[in-house]
C-alpha cells in the first residue's frame, strides 16, 4: 500500500481488530498496520475476539478461521446476527472452494488463503475501509418532528439547535431511529448498543433513554417520538 492512499489522515486513525492465534503472524500483522497508520487491536482467541468486536466496534475486523473457543465463522454468525455491518476478511488455511463459500455466504466482505503476500493483504485491508467510508457518507440524515440526524457526522440537531449526546446515546438514538416503528428489546438493544458480553442490566437502557427524552422531546413526561412499549421496550414514532 503506497502512501498515497486516500485514508483520511486528519481524522482518528481507523481501528482493524486482528483475531489470529498464531502470535508471530499476529504480531506481524499488527505491527504492519501500525506502520500504515491504523490503530490495531489484538485477539489470539474466539472468546477474546467475540468480546472486543461488540466492545470496541472496529472498523475492520481481520479474522482467522481456526481459533481456540469460539472459531471465526461462530464469532462472523454472531455478528451478522446482531446485524453488525463491520467489514470482515477472513484468513484461513483453508482455501477450497466450500470454505470460502462457506465464509461468504456467511457474512465475510472478503477471503485470504494462507499463505498470503502482505501488499495483497493491505490492499484489500484497504479497499474495504474505503467502501465503508463511502458508505457512511452516503447514508443520508434522518428527520422527525424538530429533530435531525446526521449519522454520518454523528451530529443532532433539535429546532436548529447543535445538542451534544455521548457515543451511546447516539448510538441507541439512531438504533432506533433506523428502524421507525419496530419495538426493540432492552436485552436487544444492550447486545446492538453496548455489546456482547455487556455485563450491566436492562436498566441501562432505561437511564439512557429517559436522557434521549430530556434532549429530544418538547414534553420528556410525555414523549412524543421515544415510545416505551410495555412488556418489551422501546420504539421510535418518527
Amino acid at each position: 500500500m503506497s502512501s498515497g492512499n486516500d485514508q483520511d489522515t486528519s481524522a482518528s486513525p481507523e481501528t482493524i481488530l486482528v483475531v489470529e492465534d498464531d502470535r508471530p503472524l499476529r504480531e506481524g500483522l499488527a505491527l504492519n498496520f501500525k506502520l500504515h497508520g491504523y490503530h490495531v487491536i489484538t485477539a489470539a482467541d474466539g472468546e477474546v475476539g467475540m468480546q472486543k468486536a461488540f466492545d470496541v466496534r472496529p472498523d475492520l475486523i481481520v479474522l482467522d478461521i481456526m481459533l481456540p473457543g469460539y472459531s471465526g465463522l461462530e464469532i462472523l454468525a454472531e455478528l451478522r446476527e446482531k446485524h453488525e455491518d463491520v467489514p470482515v476478511l477472513i484468513l484461513s488455511a483453508r482455501d477450497t472452494l466450500d470454505d470460502k463459500v462457506e465464509g461468504l455466504l456467511l457474512g465475510a466482505d472478503d477471503y485470504l488463503a494462507k499463505p498470503f503476500e502482505l501488499p495483497e493483504l493491505l490492499a484489500r485491508t484497504e479497499a474495504m475501509l474505503r467502501r465503508r467510508r463511502m458508505n457512511r457518507l452516503a447514508e443520508p440524515e434522518i428527520g422527525f418532528g424538530a429533530v435531525v440526524i446526521d449519522p454520518a457526522g454523528r451530529n443532532l440537531t433539535v429546532e436548529g439547535r447543535e445538542i451534544g449526546l455521548s457515543a451511546k446515546e447516539f448510538d441507541l438514538l439512531c438504533l432506533l431511529a433506523r428502524s421507525p416503528g419496530r419495538a426493540f428489546s432492552r436485552e436487544e438493544i444492550l447486545d446492538r448498543v453496548w455489546g456482547w458480553g455487556f455485563d450491566g442490566t436492562t436498566r441501562t437502557v432505561d437511564n439512557f433513554i429517559l436522557v434521549l427524552r430530556q434532549k429530544l422531546e418538547a414534553d420528556p413526561a410525555h414523549p412524543r417520538h421515544i415510545k416505551t412499549v410495555r412488556q418489551v421496550g422501546y420504539r421510535l414514532d418518527p
